[in-house]
């Protein structure tokens, strides 16, 4: 367990820094945005390249930013339900909808993510629109996006194991992101102690 745990922390530690990056992309979309309505109003001009620069940003923040939002247990819930499981309960839920729903949709949007962006790359595709830009990237953050949250679906599963086999705490009774970086670090010393005791 002690080498899942590792796994599982760095897996987190590479979702938190592009969490991290993902906070920095929303304010280049903000601030091109209000520099891009500026010049418009301003100038009477505009440019398909700024426009697709920002709905580059926004798609990065959304995809690559799924595995931050599982992190932090961010993500939508159906707490009225969930609210009415034991910690026990609500650890089996997850475990089951990660490897019943997640896992197998992050796998299908890779495969079928793929193919699409090595198109994009191989033909050079360029927006349609005049000024537009290349495509590949775009397309990138499909699979790219999905790989990362599959990651940390693997990292939650080891995290919801270590509680179940009473070897760390319950990640999900904690929603507070320093909280959650503090209850990762007991999990692996909890998980130390007991192999040092057997």
């Amino acid at each position: 367990m002690q080498a899942l745990l590792s796994i599982s922390r760095f897996i987190d530690a590479i979702n938190d820094r592009i969490g991290r990056l993902m906070m920095w992309f929303v304010l280049a979309a903000t601030l091109i945005s209000a520099v891009n309505a500026i010049v418009r109003k301003v100038f009477g001009t505009s440019s398909n390249a700024w426009l697709e620069v920002q709905w580059y940003l926004f798609a990065a923040v959304f995809l690559l930013g799924g595995g931050y939002a599982f992190l932090r247990n961010a993500h939508v819930r159906i707490d009225f339900l969930s609210s009415k499981f034991s910690a026990r309960q609500r650890n089996w839920v997850d475990i089951l909808g990660i490897v019943i729903f997640l896992a197998p949709l992050c796998l299908l949007m890779m495969y079928e993510g793929w193919p699409v962006f090595a198109r994009a790359w191989a033909s050079g595709e360029m927006s349609s629109n005049a000024g537009g830009l290349i495509r590949w990237p775009v397309y990138l953050l499909i699979p790219l996006g999905f790989a990362i949250l599959l990651l940390q679906g693997c990292s939650e599963i080891v995290k919801r194991a270590a509680f179940l086999s009473g070897r760390g705490p319950d990640v999900l009774a904690h929603k507070e992101p320093e909280e959650a970086d503090f209850l990762v670090r007991e999990m692996s010393e909890a998980d130390t102690a007991s192999h040092k005791k057997a």
